[in-house]
């Protein structure tokens, strides 16, 4: 099936998948906004997240909130154009199979 060429190995987790749609839906989430949204143990988390910024998709910076260290996430340019291509596929797939 020609869609799944359009499939990118770093968004098949479905953990990848909703951490990139959820930062091009709102731009920057912390990793205890992530934690809470996902339900996510801190180290599958931080595992799906470490794969995504090696992979070059998400830019991350620390801050400090009351004196606590916050980490924010949000999707790289080439991260925006994976999951546009990704969710592409994915389309491709369910119409093909519709028809």
């Amino acid at each position: 099936m020609k869609a799944l060429d359009g499939l990118d190995p770093a968004l098949e987790h479905r953990a990848r998948l909703a951490i990139s749609v959820l930062l091009s839906r709102h731009g920057e989430i912390s990793f205890a906004a992530f934690k809470q949204q996902l339900d996510l143990t801190d180290g599958n988390l931080g595992a799906q997240l470490r794969k995504l910024e090696d992979a070059g998709y998400i830019l991350l910076r620390r801050d400090f909130v009351e004196r606590k260290p916050v980490t924010w996430y949000r999707l790289s340019a080439a991260g925006r154009r994976a999951l546009d291509k990704h969710l592409q596929a994915l389309q491709s797939m369910i119409a093909a199979a519709g028809a």
